[in-house]
């Protein structure tokens, strides 16, 4: 029987989603891994028990300051923070990956920072923009990996 991943994230603007299914198919064409995603924005805010391990992903999307002295405020992606944080549905992701627009300097993926302390889990890596193919096979192998070593 295949192994599966399962992929907890939200896109607002499709970069995400474009990511998450390039790399699906990676990880589909090159282990025998099933992938399984769920963008949070199609749950209209509503919430359910997690009871496997997950990996997420989350885009950068901050209004005010320039994420360091000055503060910010994450917009439009809080409902996947309310899906992580609801049944404590934290305690099975392994990891987030982060992506954002490498112009926004500081808050470049300032949001997947931000996580990574609320939650406790690490920041497995991250990628700009839409990513590139170096950026999925790179992903890929992390998040196989990483999975291997929360399942121990």
């Amino acid at each position: 029987m295949a192994k599966k991943i399962k992929i907890i994230y939200i896109s607002l603007s499709g970069n995400t989603k474009n990511f998450v299914e390039r790399l699906s198919e990676h990880i589909e064409a090159t282990n025998d891994i099933v992938v399984e995603s769920l963008n949070v924005k199609d749950l209209k805010g509503t919430t359910f028990s997690v009871t496997e391990p997950f990996v997420s992903f989350l885009p950068s999307y901050l209004n005010g300051g320039n994420g360091i002295e000055t503060g910010d405020k994450e917009v439009l992606t809080t409902r996947l923070g309310d899906f992580i944080a609801s049944n404590d549905n934290f305690k099975f992701c392994y990891g987030i990956i982060g992506s954002g627009n490498r112009n926004f300097g500081n808050q470049f993926c300032l949001s997947a920072k931000q996580y990574t302390e609320r939650f406790d889990f690490p920041l497995i890596d991250v990628f700009e923009i839409r990513g590139t193919h170096s950026d999925v096979k790179r992903i890929a192998n992390l998040i196989v990996q990483r999975q291997e070593e929360f399942l121990k």
